[in-house]
């Protein structure tokens, strides 16, 4: 690249005056950062509204001024300011709609209320106080990124230290023992006193890295989820929940069903699930609990992270993105690990088997889909989408419940020998809640991902049958395409036949193997 081709793309970044400041300026960058920037490849260069969108962030997580970024490591291991900022970036981006109509929100509360009366019939637990919102995709990442960096703010201690004794112990001598300059693009910051040592830089640069993957992976995020419970924990402050308008708009056109009776679906499991939370005050602590512990055990192999560190391009945050990355340089899991993550997919699994067993019960005599529905909501809480498992991997850990059949048969069971009363009242107390049949397979993990994943009314791993619902066999072979599954479509083909030939002499009164009742 020749010094035109840089200037002018500087002038279209920042316009003539900051353009040709910002030029200038390369002069003065240490001479292996200079030619390593004038070695780049023009067409590889970021778009100028990308390079322009990344500065209005950095502005807007406070990175201004050297004060500033003394101020950002002092404060914590992640810049959740700067995370907040792309996060609504990246929500409110092109396709989202600015703000809800006045029509759909009226829809969408609507289908709340209705909700909410029908829970009365089928569970004990009462609806919590204040009313739920409608929001738009920045409105969901406005109630949940502080959430979100609470729960990754362990983790990111852990890559912050873990870079700064890499830097220290292993590569110190490559800079000189001092950096002189970060980069936003090819723009210089200057280093404050006390900041220039490699180490103390790297925490910068890791904090600064891992709240842009955090900030874009929400941003992400906001464009899958329907309401404010759908990773089984409570994220918003509201405990009333919320509906996110135009994902549920979208969903329903992508599953072809109406607009109305999608949204009255997810407006039950919204509902359910406040109603659980705000009832349970134990609940979302153990959670948190939970996810603290596992995500404070997280261990970094240093070899990986120094690979990661040396494939850098620059000293930038966005170059130093795989060294932040547990996916690349996390180790296994520790005993104390496993076992903080079994318990905490055994409760998820609790909490999401109750709300399809009560989501059932108060909607089967107003939702002609609502099998098909249930079906295709366990099958993506099965799976995640690709924000969610994005995200994950920042977190280390998977929000997703492994055995959600299995606990939704158990609660109907419950239910049914019990009675719903007897069936809630066991969220009274951690020691009173109902435990999961063992699972005998080579590993929880792999045999419950199974069973989630087999179609409705499949043998699971372990031989025994996957709950299933009530839906037809043509439904259950339909739902399976497209969701990542491989199907076997000859043995699904068979099966259907089979269940078609064998309907005359069926049992009428058979009930499905969760327990559901039959009408």
């Amino acid at each position: 690249m020749d010094d035109n081709t840089l200037r002018q793309w500087l002038i279209e970044c920042f316009g003539p005056i900051q353009g040709e400041m910002a030029f200038r300026q390369i002069d003065d960058l240490p001479d292996m950062i200079k030619d390593q920037l004038m070695s780049q490849d023009p067409s590889k260069l970021p778009k100028p509204d990308e390079v322009r969108a990344m500065m209005q962030a950095f502005t807007a997580g406070g990175l201004n001024s050297p004060a500033d970024m003394q101020r950002t490591v002092a404060e914590g291991p992640i810049n959740v300011k700067l995370a907040k900022s792309l996060a609504l970036q990246r929500a409110g981006g092109e396709g989202s709609q600015s703000s809800v109509s006045a029509e759909t929100a009226e829809a969408a509360r609507r289908a709340m209320s209705e909700a909410s009366l029908w829970l009365d019939t089928a569970c004990e637990l009462d609806p919590p106080s204040g009313e739920p919102q409608v929001l738009t995709r920045t409105g969901w990442v406005e109630g949940t990124i502080d959430a979100w960096a609470k729960f990754a703010a362990p983790v990111a201690e852990s890559m912050n230290n873990a870079l700064a004794s890499v830097i220290a112990d292993r590569l110190g001598d490559a800079f000189g023992g001092e950096i002189t300059g970060v980069f936003a693009g090819p723009v210089p910051i200057p280093i404050p006193e006390g900041m220039n040592s490699p180490a103390q830089m790297m925490k910068l640069l890791g904090n600064t890295s891992f709240a842009m993957q955090l900030g874009q992976a929400a941003g992400a995020l906001s464009r899958e989820v329907h309401g404010g419970f759908d990773q089984g924990v409570a994220l918003l402050s509201n405990p009333a929940g919320a509906l996110i308008a135009q994902n549920v708009e979208e969903y329903a056109a992508s599953l072809d069903m109406p607009v109305g009776e999608v949204m009255s679906f997810l407006a039950l499991r919204e509902m359910a699930h406040a109603r659980l939370f705000a009832s349970v005050p134990w609940l979302m602590p153990r959670f948190e609990a939970l996810i603290g512990k596992y995500a404070r055990g997280v261990d970094i192999d240093l070899d990986a992270m120094e690979e990661q560190l040396r494939e850098a391009s620059a000293m930038d945050p966005e170059s130093i993105s795989g060294a932040v990355n547990l996916t690349k340089v996390g180790i296994a899991d520790t005993p104390e690990q496993r076992a903080a993550k079994e318990s905490l997919e055994t409760m998820l699994a609790l909490v999401e088997g109750w709300v399809d067993c009560v989501t059932w019960r108060a909607g089967i005599s107003h939702l002609p889909h609502l099998d098909q529905l249930r079906e295709m909501m366990r099958r993506e809480r099965a799976t995640g989408g690709p924000a969610e498992r994005t995200f994950e991997s920042l977190l280390g850990l998977e929000l997703r419940p492994r055995r959600m059949r299995e606990a939704t048969a158990l609660w109907e069971r419950i239910g049914a020998t019990e009675g719903s009363e007897a069936r809630d009242a066991k969220w009274g107390h951690p020691d009173l809640l109902p435990v999961l049949p063992a699972d005998d397979a080579a590993g929880t993990a792999g045999a419950a991902g199974a069973i989630d994943a087999a179609p409705s009314g499949a043998a699971s791993a372990d031989g025994s049958e996957a709950a299933a619902t009530p839906a037809s066999g043509a439904d259950a072979l339909s739902a399976g395409a497209g969701d990542g599954m491989t199907v076997d479509w000859d043995a699904e083909l068979s099966r259907l036949l089979d269940a078609e030939s064998g309907d005359d002499d069926a049992d009428d009164g058979a009930a499905p193997a969760d327990g559901t009742p039959q009408d």
